[in-house]
């Protein structure tokens, strides 16, 4: 029972235990995050949105690597909210970041405004794909990017078991993912596979 409420944290970290999933998720994802972000080549992005930000860690790295953009978090956990804005306190009081609470069904931010969104190990806990990579559409400029990192291709058994065990978890294979990236209009779907792990990071175009 412990074991199950620790991961059920997962989707949406509160209290003592979610602090910790939170530590853990920036440690534990870092590799993949990294690996992710290092897909995005010759690229550059003035405004750049995080959806699912967790606790900061892909936030704070696109910061860094694209020195001149500004950076939104979005997370529909307060507490995800509040750890990745002190993972990010540097950033913030430069005023090349902020972190709001937000629901991604229904993100409510201006539309076609940033030229990046991203989902770092978070599409898992969307509550309909479709839906979702619409409204992450929307706020889209046009030729907007859209990477999805996850360290599941949906079809490793470690993560299948996860799946059963954290509440509102879906697994996702690059098919599901992609054929819902088109369905709402996206373009150029890259799928990028890592040569010796699970993890997939798929790029798309507004």
């Amino acid at each position: 029972m412990c074991f199950k409420k620790i991961f059920n944290n997962t989707g949406r970290p509160e209290g003592f235990l979610g602090k910790m999933m939170l530590k853990g998720m920036n440690i534990g994802h870092a590799k993949t995050a990294d690996w992710g972000i290092s897909q995005l080549k010759n690229l550059s992005f003035d405004r750049i949105v995080d959806i699912g930000c967790g606790g900061g860690y892909a936030m704070g790295e696109l910061l860094r690597k694209y020195p001149n953009s500004k950076v939104l978090g979005v997370d529909y956990s307060p507490l995800s909210v509040e750890q990745s804005s002190k993972y990010n306190a540097k950033f913030i009081e430069e005023k090349r970041c902020k972190v709001v609470q937000g629901d991604v069904s229904n993100l409510n931010l201006e539309k076609e405004q940033y030229d990046l969104a991203t989902a770092f190990e978070t599409v898992y806990f969307w509550p309909g794909l479709e839906k979702c990579f619409k409204e992450v559409y929307d706020i889209l400029k046009a030729g907007g990017t859209f990477m999805i990192v996850n360290e599941s291709n949906g079809l490793d058994k470690s993560s299948l078991q996860f799946e059963k065990i954290i509440d509102g978890m879906k697994v996702y294979t690059a098919d599901d993912i992609s054929k819902a990236l088109g369905n709402v209009g996206f373009l150029n779907i890259e799928v990028k596979r890592h040569a010796k792990k699970p993890w997939l990071t798929i790029i798309a175009k507004k």
